[in-house]
């Protein structure tokens, strides 16, 4: 009887964590390792869509303490499936005028729900792919900073707009 009982509450916990998320669509993280490259681009293949809904889309950045910066620059691309390209250079802010992050999570890592676009809709058939990458630079420096220290994942996630 009490593993019968212990099933039913694993069960019953399992149900309400994965129900609670009725919006997304579409949810996955790149791990970065070792720092991330000035030149490494994350693509992300965003596959069939429906041309009828509307889409809330959104970078999810997970960042440790070896992350030295307020904010984050990122160079992304919306590549459609008949080669039309959107590219967009985005500023985010990472961590408070204090120092303290704005990111959610316990311990070393946190996580960051940073908007991209909002009331998209996929209208082409064909797949989609969204390009990814930092674009970082030092106060009074050209070039970009090579190995970005600190990010520990790079995610994409598309959620129904449920309005």
């Amino acid at each position: 009887m009490r593993k019968a009982g212990v099933f039913l509450i694993f069960i019953g916990a399992f149900a309400l964590l994965t129900s609670c998320d009725k919006k997304r669509v579409y949810d996955e993280y790149k791990p970065i390792t070792g720092g991330w490259e000035k030149d490494s681009t994350l693509v992300f293949k965003l596959g069939d869509l429906d041309s009828l809904q509307n889409y809330n889309l959104f970078i999810n950045i997970r960042n440790n303490k070896d992350y030295n910066y307020r904010n984050l620059f990122l160079i992304t691309e919306m590549r459609f499936p008949q080669g039309k390209v959107i590219t967009d250079t985005l500023e985010y802010e990472m961590a408070a005028p204090d120092g303290k992050w704005l990111g959610t999570g316990f311990g070393d890592v946190k996580e960051s729900k940073l908007w991209y676009k909002e009331n998209v809709s996929f209208t082409e058939p064909g797949e989609y792919r969204i390009a990814i990458k930092q674009a970082m630079r030092k106060n009074d420096e050209v070039e970009g900073i090579e190995n970005l220290e600190g990010i520990t994942h790079v995610g994409f996630r598309i959620e129904k707009d449920l309005q």
